[in-house]
């Protein structure tokens, strides 16, 4: 696990409970120009939204094949370390179809039990399995930044970039971004938010409390549906970044952070 990046910022604002997922304000304006591609020259960039998970956040291996498997010993399941890649993309593939873009824990564990069926659990052990493994995807010690975030979010921060953290997931990402000491200006958390990316409220969320337009904003994330189409959807650029090199032909793609600076057309400070 990478070392606190420094103190988190006195000036974070968080959407909990309380606000409902749409807001009861109407939303700030949206630019219905292409932001699909070129960098943001012709404009005010004012903030950056990021993903969390496989963007920022690497998951330690408590959470990838072989933690399937060593949770799966402990309720008495063979899982196939092997089989894990293609459970997953499955199970996304099924989630992806079949929910509403509400945050519901139910719809985690039933995620993490298709993984664990397609890694070849019984269907008797599979669901105290999953809860197990939800369990281990809330613990914010398994994750640890990659090594090109934090020069990234300095290099921003020395533009004059505002810093948002837009995720779906169970951990409750408040305790998150205090537990990894991060300076971000705002989190919004499908748990505390109600709704899950790509639904536009969780992004109009962010930029409310970031007090940012979509066309001064710009959106980073691994996932295309998710990510990408949710903050296009809304006129905020959005950039793919796409670390194990799966989409090579996808518009406005990045494969490493460190070139984030350059496509949103920030002169890197030396």
């Amino acid at each position: 696990m990478f070392p606190p990046a420094g103190p988190p910022s006195s000036s974070l604002r968080t959407i909990g409970a309380g606000e409902p997922p749409g807001g009861s304000s109407p939303p700030p304006a949206i630019d219905r120009g292409d932001p699909s591609t070129g960098a943001i020259l012709d404009r005010m960039l004012k903030a950056v939204l990021f993903d969390v998970d496989f963007t920022l956040f690497r998951p330690g291996p408590e959470l990838g094949p072989e933690g399937y498997r060593r949770v799966g010993e402990r309720h008495g399941l063979e899982l196939e370390p092997d089989l894990y890649a293609g459970a997953r993309v499955a199970a996304i593939e099924t989630l992806q179809r079949n929910h509403e873009l509400v945050h519901d824990e139910e719809i985690w564990i039933a995620f993490t039990e298709q993984i664990v069926l397609r890694m070849g659990g019984d269907p008797g052990g599979a669901r105290a399995c999953a809860i197990d493994m939800v369990r281990e995807w809330e613990r914010h010690e398994n994750f640890s930044l990659y090594e090109d975030a934090l020069p990234v979010l300095d290099e921003l921060r020395h533009h004059g970039v505002k810093i948002g953290l837009v995720s779906n997931g169970q951990r409750d990402l408040d305790e998150f971004t205090a537990h990894h000491r991060l300076d971000v200006d705002a989190v919004v958390g499908s748990k505390a938010h109600g709704r899950v990316k790509p639904h536009a409220s969780i992004f109009v969320a962010a930029l409310r409390a970031l007090d940012a337009s979509p066309d001064e904003t710009a959106m980073v994330g691994d996932s295309y549906e998710d990510d990408i189409e949710g903050a296009r959807a809304l006129g905020i650029r959005a950039i793919l970044l796409d670390r194990d090199g799966l989409q090579p032909d996808a518009p406005d793609r990045i494969d490493t952070l460190l070139a984030l600076p350059a496509a949103l057309g920030l002169a890197t400070h030396t």
